[in-house]
């Protein structure tokens, strides 16, 4: 089968395409013939060596993926050869084949195409378990979304919605605003323009946000947590600035708010019925039209580099997909 290598550490250009052997599926796998798969943040970071979990040289890069079953492995239940599914493999997913763990498999709602399933699960299944199991989100309180035009961004601006927040969407451009306000955003900041502290605090008021949702890290990070209400909830998600914030501790404590991280993917292997149901209301609110998935560019399979530096040079609006078969 034809993949994409990572052979030795560095930028997306001296990835390799090569002929490799198919992968065999292990006990509680599935193997599937790749449809689609979505870029994401960590996949930039692993090809560098500067991601928390590294897998060992040479490797095939693409963490996300959709596609339909053609092997299932030993102990598998409730997945079949045959089915449309979107999948989260963490590594492999650029390649005609790839193996994933059964618990993060689950299959499409037929109304769903893979490009869109390849781009769904990161980014909705960590907006909803950070923003329902970690961040406590209840309808009426306000949330302030960082990155608001990112995958994970956007997807916490449409959920939170539909938990019943008002939403203020935080990004770098007035295009960006544009489409955190045409997937329900209630108010816009843009913080390249203006100071995000004041202009925050001038949407809420003295009460400040309830619930901050931030995947940017950074030197954003502080002056958010300044917009931060009486037992308030900070959500570190990641951090696409670069760079990891110091926080003064003396924050949380006069305004009894928490530092909560939320890790989706110890999550989904720590509590899978909970990532299932949570996946199963995900699909409920795209199949009734609550959530609309924002696909900004495809590539072809042989412009996976290209895909790559398009999401690192931060080009992307929603998600950007690599079209394999």
């Amino acid at each position: 089968m034809r993949a994409l290598l990572c052979e030795h550490h560095g930028p997306p250009e001296e990835l390799r395409f090569a002929d490799v052997p198919e992968p065999v599926p292990g006990p509680g796998e599935i193997r599937f013939r790749v449809k689609a798969a979505s870029v994401n943040f960590p996949d930039a970071l692993m090809i560098q060596n500067l991601y928390q979990r590294q897998p060992p040289l040479p490797f095939i890069p693409g963490s996300e993926a959709a596609g339909v079953i053609d092997a299932v492995g030993e102990g598998v239940e409730g997945l079949r050869v045959g089915d449309r599914v979107a999948t989260i493999p963490f590594e492999g997913a650029f390649a005609e084949l790839a193996i994933a763990p059964a618990f993060r498999t689950t299959v499409i709602p037929e109304s769903m195409g893979f490009d869109i399933g390849a781009g769904f699960t990161m980014v909705y299944a960590t907006a909803l378990h950070g923003l329902e199991q970690r961040g406590r989100l209840r309808p009426g309180e306000t949330l302030l979304v960082l990155g608001a035009a990112g995958g994970v961004g956007l997807a916490a601006v449409e959920v939170g919605k539909l938990m019943g927040a008002h939403v203020i969407a935080a990004a770098s451009s007035e295009e960006k605003l544009t489409l955190a306000r045409a997937h329900g955003a209630d108010e816009t900041v843009n913080y390249a323009q203006v100071d995000l502290k004041q202009a925050v605090k001038a949407l809420t008021g003295e009460r400040g946000v309830d619930v901050i949702f931030d995947p940017v890290g950074g030197a954003l990070a502080e002056p958010a947590f300044r917009t931060m209400g009486w037992d308030g909830r900070y959500l570190v998600v990641g951090f696409a600035a670069g760079t990891i914030p110091a926080i003064p501790l003396n924050l949380p404590l006069v305004k009894t708010a928490s530092i909560v991280g939320v890790t989706w993917g110890v999550h989904s292997r720590r509590e899978p019925d909970l990532h299932a149901a949570n996946m199963a209301q995900l699909y409920r609110w795209y199949a009734e039209g609550g959530l609309c998935p924002a696909v900004s560019k495809r590539f072809p399979f042989e412009q996976s580099r290209e895909a790559i530096r398009w999401m690192m040079d931060r080009k992307i609006q929603g998600k950007v997909v690599i079209e394999v078969a």
